[in-house]
């Protein structure tokens, strides 16, 4: 399935101007996007469900990065707060937009 240009448009957000997107991680995954100094990993998820954010929150946490962002729609904001939880990660759930964000202890 290709993605969506709003999902291609928040990982280059994400990445920076000089990040990356669809870094490789072990075991045949990638990560959406990371800075060029490899402090933030972001996982842009789209679907809502709750497979699909516990896959990113996999993601995120194999990532070793010291901040982990999962981007998500406003509405799904809760239940990928509870995914990131369920997953033993520590980060930040935000909006598509940037403007609302939830810490995960």
């Amino acid at each position: 399935m290709t993605e969506s240009q709003s999902h291609k448009r928040a990982k280059r957000k994400a990445a920076g101007r000089s990040g990356r997107t669809e870094v490789p991680l072990k075991g045949a995954q990638r990560l959406d996007a990371k800075t060029k100094s490899g402090k933030t990993a972001t996982e842009v998820e789209r679907s809502g469900t709750a497979a699909g954010l516990g896959k990113a929150a996999g993601r995120l946490k194999k990532s070793r990065s010291k901040q982990k962002v999962l981007q998500v729609p406003q509405k799904d904001m809760a239940k990928a707060a509870a995914a990131m939880r369920k997953a033993g990660v520590k980060g930040s759930v935000k909006n598509m937009t940037g403007s609302k964000r939830r810490s995960v202890q």
